[in-house]
């Protein structure tokens, strides 16, 4: 296969009817590690907000937990995509979500904040330093994943398209970022875990790299200070080589997508392993979209901001 056949057959694809094939493609055969990438800078991103960084900093998850949090972040997507997002397994992965979801009091406009850096993150990274940019069909695709996922999570006023995602992404930003103690103690949590993933000596520096890549608007509400000028254009230089060398390689085989790998689970998971534990045989709540059991209430999702946890149902 070509380096470039893949992309021919996605051109010649309609988004509206075959957007999760497209998103297949993506995180599995055409930007596996640059999707990834952006996802983990879009976490960083949501640590800007201090209603965010806060809710997640009184959970403790990512200082008790931090690999297996943000392996369970990046594996629910996995789920909900990789049978269908309409399939039954699609659908028990969005129930299973907002189950955890529902936990917490947390305002429309952050779920949908979060689920716009989902969209706009991996968008921008790949366009940055992938070895090609995104088409415009896989730019769709990834705004259609994007806006299912958020109607089965019943988040209201979920954008449909991917420049809708991004003007609600930045506006947001612009609104809302700006510096908490909080902000920091997340995001060095989870620079910690990026880090763990590499020898001991070379920890620090992967962490300097990693701030590299981050913009001054972040770096500030972070906390961090911007890395030095030769240290961005060196980490930029890197990124920019590793993309002209995937460039030449093969185009990965049908037979050979690169799966998720979640360092918590070497042995594989249930989507029942996914979540924090209080999550675990908990029975759902049926999806908006879906007729709730006679007798059963459907809970609606607060808006109230900044609220402390709820008791689990």
């Amino acid at each position: 296969m070509g380096r470039y056949s893949r992309l021919r057959r996605i051109r010649q694809l309609d988004p509206q009817q075959d957007f999760e094939q497209i998103y297949r493609w993506i995180i599995h055969y055409e930007f596996p590690r640059d999707y990834l990438h952006g996802t983990s800078i879009a976490f960083l991103r949501d640590y800007g907000v201090p209603r965010i960084s806060r809710l997640l900093d009184r959970t403790q998850e990512f200082e008790r937990a931090g690999q297996k949090r943000y392996d369970d972040t990046v594996l629910m997507t996995y789920e909900m995509v990789r049978e269908g997002m309409d399939s039954e397994h699609g659908r028990t992965a969005a129930r299973h979500l907002n189950r955890i979801h529902g936990r917490y009091r947390i305002p429309n406009e952050d779920f949908l904040y979060v689920l716009a850096t989902t969209v706009v993150g991996p968008k921008r990274w790949i366009d940055r330093f992938g070895w090609r940019r995104l088409c415009a069909q896989e730019t769709e695709s990834l705004a259609l994943v994007g806006r299912r996922m958020g109607e089965m999570m019943g988040i209201s006023g979920v954008p449909d398209t991917y420049a809708a995602f991004e003007r609600l992404h930045d506006d947001y930003e612009r609104e809302m970022f700006a510096y908490d103690p909080a902000n920091r103690r997340v995001a060095a949590a989870t620079l910690r875990i990026l880090a763990s993933w590499y020898p001991a000596p070379a920890r620090r520096t992967a962490s300097r790299i990693a701030l590299a890549v981050l913009d001054e608007p972040l770096l500030k509400a972070l906390g961090f200070r911007p890395e030095p000028r030769w240290l961005r254009a060196a980490v930029h230089r890197g990124f920019r080589t590793r993309a002209a060398l995937i460039r030449l390689l093969p185009a990965r085989p049908e037979w050979l997508p690169r799966k998720p790998k979640a360092r918590t689970y070497p042995f594989g998971w249930t989507l029942d392993d996914l979540g924090p534990h209080w999550a675990h045989s908990r029975p759902p709540d049926p999806l908006h979209d879906e007729t709730p059991p006679e007798g059963a209430a459907v809970p609606a999702r607060s808006a109230a901001p900044d609220a402390p946890p709820q008791e689990s149902r």
